[in-house]
């Protein structure tokens, strides 16, 4: 589970890692030649289920606060936004979804990702502004 969960979490941080230049053949096939967009606004026709993961992705997109230059702050911060946006997505998953197994995992990256929210914003508070 902790394998998986650092796998989200690396995901959660590539997603909203700068995104290469439009005109780049490989940014702009990575999802089927879906714009960012795309990806996080939800339309008219999308199941709850769908817009739910969208707006996780949309509201880690526009929650991201800027970087600060140190390495270790901005590590921090930003793993935040990705893993409240991951709990959200568990949650959706929670809230909509059928499969047994993927809603144990859910609850597991819920489980495990708020444990991780709360050392986070200790670490934050410890830090300081």
């Amino acid at each position: 589970m902790k394998a998986f969960a650092t796998i989200l979490g690396l995901g959660l941080l590539a997603a909203c890692s700068q995104q290469p230049a439009p005109g780049n053949t490989a940014a702009d096939n990575a999802h089927g030649g879906m714009s960012h967009d795309a990806m996080t606004t939800p339309m008219a026709g999308h199941s709850d289920a769908t817009r739910g993961f969208k707006q996780s992705m949309a509201d880690m997109m526009t929650k991201a606060p800027p970087y600060t230059g140190d390495a270790d702050v901005d590590f921090m911060q930003q793993m935040r936004v990705h893993h409240v946006a991951a709990v959200a997505m568990a949650r959706t998953e929670l809230t909509h979804g059928k499969d047994a197994e993927a809603r144990a995992l859910a609850q597991a990256v819920i489980d495990t990702q708020q444990k991780e929210i709360g050392q986070i914003d200790a670490w934050l508070r410890a830090k300081g502004p």
